[in-house]
């Protein structure tokens, strides 16, 4: 999966990133290197499947696709 993100100085210092199709993701770190691994983690947790937000009733049927 390819996602545009946005990085840019922070006015604290550092640098602040987030992804624009992924709202609420937002990550940050003090040089462009590490605010990029940062929001790299970020998306992941962010696309992460938590089980207990997942209540289907007996009738739904679970796919997997590709994006």
């Amino acid at each position: 999966m390819v996602l545009k993100v946005v990085i840019e100085p922070s006015e604290e210092g550092g640098f602040t990133v987030w992804v624009p199709a992924l709202p609420g993701c937002v990550s940050e770190g003090e040089t462009k290197d590490e605010a990029v691994q940062n929001i790299r983690e970020a998306i992941e947790l962010y696309l992460e499947p938590v089980e207990d937000d997942v209540a289907a009733s007996p009738d739904a049927e679970e796919l997997e696709i590709a994006v």
